[in-house]
């Protein structure tokens, strides 16, 4: 057994989300109920047309978050979107530069340019399979006796329409990825040393120095928290250029902010710290708009909803834009704040609890033992409790079908 597979098997146990797509795909019931709404509303129609979206995503401990989240990630990355997945627990939320530097990490910006480089051999005329692993554009072209200037000329002229005319790209941004994806073709040349200075400051490092950067032609700002968001933007559409629809980006784990005793962290906010990070999310909800193919989740247990002195409710900047008005006794699946608390009546139907449990032990029977699925008078009874508790009905699910003490 892979330790891949042990891990998934561990976490199961402790009620948690497997971190396996393969075992997250067979245990998986009534995640539908609301993804294929969001693949269809979201992932296939609006992000994919430009637009943008946040989403808050909570419930109490169990409820399903991270397995949504993980779903979530699978599906849009199936749909040619890049998925990135962070967590509260080891991020600082109060300085969006911390959000945008963990966000361009995963991204992988040096492998996306390298798509943006083949879009360059392709308006050249060439195909980008044709050439050889070991060998740049600019060599290859070499190789063939093609590398003459007017070659020369049209690959930085592809190199200005790719990123330096696109308006929705920082200029400053631009220039480093037209100098990077030219260091990626061969030409133009790009020295080792600038190579890793622009990634230096792209990435916000402070040993970045602008005045050397000034030597390649940049005219740049360090990024801090006040211009990370247009920075953000600039990446998105870099990633489009490279072949993408866009980001999906989820941020777990948010009530570290109210120092949850479900979390053993590091992270440790203050009020002050606190507050602006929620100032940070009200930024993000105002300014969502200049953003384009992009979708925020938020997750986090209910104790961020509830705690009205630490909570979200505590800054009503923020809670003003993000609380449903208006609730209907049906479940919202247009709704900013997604409650899987909520998804008791329309979901979690003691058939489906069972098909839940039955799924779990057959995974967990097959690789280990100790499993047993349950009942229908079980499921029934485990219904009948979910609305009251601090744990939620999946993972009273969860600990009943492994005979664990506390389920029921």
């Amino acid at each position: 057994m892979g330790n891949d597979i042990k891990s998934a098997l561990a976490r199961l146990r402790k009620g948690q989300a497997p971190g396996h797509s393969q075992i997250l795909k067979e245990i998986s019931v009534g995640s539908d109920f609301i993804m294929d709404f969001w693949k269809e509303k979201y992932l296939a129609n609006y992000l994919a047309s430009g637009g943008s979206k946040i989403k808050f995503l909570t419930g109490r401990t169990g409820s399903g978050k991270t397995h949504f989240l993980e779903i979530l990630a699978q599906e849009a990355k199936n749909m040619d979107y890049i998925s990135i997945s962070l967590s509260a627990q080891e991020l600082w939320i109060h300085d969006f530069k911390e959000i945008y530097t963990a966000i361009l990490h995963q991204v992988k910006l040096l492998e996306r340019l390298q798509l943006c480089s083949h879009e360059v051999v392709r308006e050249l005329g060439y195909k980008p399979d044709a050439i050889p692993d070991d060998l740049s554009f600019a060599d290859y072209l070499s190789s063939q006796g093609k590398l003459d200037p007017l070659t020369k000329r049209e690959i930085r002229e592809q190199l200005e329409k790719l990123f330096l005319s696109n308006p929705l790209i920082d200029n400053n941004f631009a220039l480093a990825c037209a100098m990077l994806t030219g260091g990626i073709l061969g030409h133009p040349t790009l020295e080792e040393a600038n190579r890793k200075l622009l990634m230096q400051w792209l990435e916000g490092n402070r040993e970045a120095k602008l005045s050397s950067l000034r030597r390649l032609g940049l005219s740049p700002n360090k990024i801090t928290k006040y211009n990370a968001r247009h920075m953000l933007r600039s990446l998105v559409e870099v990633c489009c250029l490279a072949g993408y629809k866009g980001l999906v980006i989820s941020i777990d784990n948010m009530e570290v902010m109210v120092g949850s005793d479900n979390l053993q962290t590091t992270l440790r906010y203050t009020r002050l710290k606190r507050e602006d990070a929620y100032e940070s999310i009200r930024e993000l909800i105002d300014e969502i708009d200049t953003l384009k193919h992009t979708m925020f989740i938020f997750s986090f247990d209910r104790s961020l909803m509830d705690d009205d002195t630490r909570g979200l409710k505590s800054y009503q900047a923020l809670w003003m834009r993000i609380q449903n008005e208006i609730e209907g006794t049906r479940f919202n699946r247009f709704a900013d704040i997604v409650d899987l608390d909520h998804l008791i009546d329309e979901v979690y139907t003691p058939e489906n609890i069972m098909k839940m449990s039955t799924r779990l032990a057959q995974v967990i029977n097959r690789l280990e033992e100790g499993a047993t699925p349950i009942s229908l008078s079980t499921a029934e009874e485990l219904h009948a409790k979910s609305r009251f508790g601090k744990v939620s009905l999946p993972r009273r699910v969860v600990l009943t079908t492994l005979q664990e003490e506390g389920a029921v």
